[in-house]
């Protein structure tokens, strides 16, 4: 192999190993302790799936890790459904100011077109609190979530009002903004 091939396959391995192969593994170990749980709840940080191509140009396998995350969503949601384990992913629709975006994509000033990553937590709260039998296999995105729930400010989540909030990758077209929700810069 030529150095760039091995450096792509060191690349495309981590990637697998932490996304795609970490989801199932920790899920797995997980069902003995989930099954003695009043309400059961595992919530992948991955994509609804959406198999347009544009999600796999420039970046296939970043794409297939977080789409083998949502692949255990769909999976294991219909193998525990019987033992009343949800299985659900949460995907923000916007950028989230995260240590990733700050070292691995845009740095300190992209951070500013991020929202804050409270959004995500409050999101996760509402999953985790709906009935682990009626609410599995879905593929929610982070403002859809909290409009349903009645949340209506969505400004308070931005990290800074005068930037235009970056959108993030995989959200498909059908996933409409809430009303009132806006991605350009309010102040």
């Amino acid at each position: 192999m030529t150095g760039t091939l091995q450096t792509d396959m060191k690349r495309y391995d981590l990637m697998n190993q932490v996304n795609a192969r970490g989801t199932f593994v920790t899920s797995k170990a997980c069902i003995p302790y989930l099954k003695k749980s009043s309400n059961p709840h595992v919530l992948m940080i991955s994509p609804p799936l959406d198999m347009s191509p544009r999600w796999f140009q420039g970046h296939t396998a970043y794409s297939m890790a977080k789409f083998g995350m949502s692949m255990c969503v769909l999976g294991m949601a219909a193998e525990f459904k019987e033992e009343g384990i949800a299985f659900n992913a949460l995907w923000p629709r916007t950028g989230i100011a995260t240590a990733a975006i700050q070292f691995a994509l845009s740095g300190e000033d992209g951070l500013k077109s991020c929202r804050k990553v409270d959004i995500m937590a409050d999101a996760a709260y509402v999953i985790f609190n709906k009935k682990s039998r009626e609410c599995t296999g879905n593929f929610f995105i982070d403002d859809l979530v909290l409009y349903e729930a009645g949340e209506r400010d969505f400004d308070k989540y931005r990290v800074d009002p005068t930037r235009n909030l970056m959108q993030d990758f995989f959200v498909p077209d059908s996933a409409k903004m809430p009303p009132g929700v806006k991605l350009e810069a309010i102040a």
